[in-house]
């Protein structure tokens, strides 16, 4: 069920951001990539877990390069980025112990991140359809 969730929550908030117009803007998908990243930290702190945090933070840090990077250059990186964190969720519990991580989040999150990766990927594939001027430096 935590899939079909995902899934379906991923749908709508890219449905959702197309037609609002938010991601317009192509801050949007390495924005929401980061914010993604930040979820596990979270989970480390509501669990009371320094040492899960400490862990955590390793992938945090890999995921916001990414997503920067991909801001920067070319958003096919924060495609690469969503679809490696979905990859993550699915052998998280494998690889961490996170005490605030509920039993059924990285099911959705793996789905939702995967699902979002594969619009990103049908969005870049549409001439027009992202902005693709890079930004320019301060």
């Amino acid at each position: 069920m935590e899939y079909l969730i995902g899934i379906g929550l991923a749908v709508a908030a890219f449905f959702f951001a197309r037609f609002v117009g938010l991601d317009r803007d192509r801050a949007f998908y390495p924005t929401v990539m980061i914010v993604i990243a930040l979820l596990y930290g979270l989970f480390a702190a509501i669990g009371g877990s320094r040492t899960a945090l400490a862990l955590e933070s390793i992938g945090i840090v890999g995921f916001v390069l990414l997503a920067v990077l991909g801001f920067k250059s070319s958003l096919w990186l924060v495609v690469v980025a969503l679809f490696g964190h979905g990859v993550y969720d699915f052998f998280h519990e494998h690889l961490f112990v996170n005490p605030g991580v509920p039993a059924w989040w990285p099911a959705f999150c793996s789905a939702y991140d995967i699902t979002a990766a594969a619009g990103l990927a049908g969005l870049l594939l549409r001439p027009g359809a992202v902005p693709v001027t890079k930004p320019t430096s301060p």
